[in-house]
């Protein structure tokens, strides 16, 4: 059975790219996972409304109906956003889902599986997973890791979640092979703050940097991606060592580990700081979907 079984892309998507006009890939976990209805319904539309602001086509990735959607309706994205019990889907999860034809939200990992299939060279998120602390305990490491090594996809995200040991998440990066760019910055950004104490070899100051980039490393045949790390506006960004340290203390307390960490680890930081990180997450996604739009443009400007 071919990809074509299991892969269906829009329309609007699919002559983008035949036109070598600029896309954009968006994750759904955000609109299932990352915030209440109808806060994420709304933040979708916007991020959506802003890729296309940038002339980027976005695309967002789920589940539906036994297909990975490269490409998501109006109507996907109310039922992503308002209907229960919908599954959260990496790489491991995926031939599940679609086995069983349910509707799935795509992590980082599975957004990119869905990218790199439909040939899309940029993807926007808030923050990617990476190397959970007390990682010699679990070995809990972040699918999204290992899935940016094998897919051409430039990642733009601030950083990585706070909740991570960041010094372990940009050593296996660079074992990975992934080349990770500051973006105006030298120093890695961590989610809710622009900042993390923690320097990064390798910076890009404008879309056409990244772009001149990307084709070097994908023209030289080294296959996989570019994680470009943009931090979060300073108008938004909050310093949450407090809550985070709360946030895992609790999880440890009530046994909250594997795929539910994350969500549990957020919810309680929304909750700890009355708000404030949620809408930093906001903040965050909206400014990497407007950087992220210009870089595709840049991009396929430069093919």
């Amino acid at each position: 059975m071919s990809t074509s079984s299991w892969l269906s892309v829009a329309e609007e998507v699919q002559d983008a790219l035949a036109e070598g006009r600029p896309v954009v890939a968006l994750e759904s976990t955000i609109v299932a996972h990352g915030m209440p209805f109808p806060a994420n319904l709304d933040t979708a539309r916007e991020v959506e409304s802003i890729v296309r602001a940038q002339g980027a086509v976005p695309a967002t990735v789920a589940v539906v109906d036994g297909k990975l959607q490269v490409g998501c309706s109006e109507a996907i994205l109310h039922r992503l956003a308002s209907e229960s019990g919908v599954s959260k889907v990496s790489r491991r999860d995926l031939p599940v889902v679609l086995a069983h034809g349910t509707l799935g939200a795509t992590t980082v990992s599975g957004t990119l599986i869905g990218a790199g299939l439909a040939g899309i060279g940029v993807f926007v998120t808030g923050g990617i997973g990476g190397v959970h602390r007390g990682v010699a305990d679990t070995w809990d490491i972040s699918a999204d890791l290992g899935e940016l090594a094998q897919h051409n996809v430039a990642v733009v995200s601030a950083g990585a979640k706070s909740i991570l040991d960041l010094p372990k998440t940009l050593e296996v990066l660079e074992t990975q092979g992934i080349t990770v760019l500051g973006y105006g910055t030298d120093e890695f950004p961590a989610f809710f703050t622009p900042r993390s104490g923690l320097a990064i070899a390798h910076r890009a100051d404008s879309p056409e940097d990244v772009a001149r980039m990307m084709r070097a490393k994908w023209g030289l045949g080294l296959t996989g991606g570019v994680l470009v790390a943009n931090p979060v506006p300073e108008s938004a960004g909050f310093d949450a060592t407090s809550a985070t340290e709360e946030a895992l203390t609790a999880a440890d307390r009530q046994g909250v580990e594997g795929k539910a960490l994350t969500p549990f680890l957020l919810k309680f930081i929304a909750q700890a700081t009355e708000g404030k990180s949620l809408a930093a997450n906001v903040a965050l996604v909206k400014h990497n979907a407007k950087v992220g739009g210009q870089i595709a443009k840049a991009y396929a400007a430069q093919g």
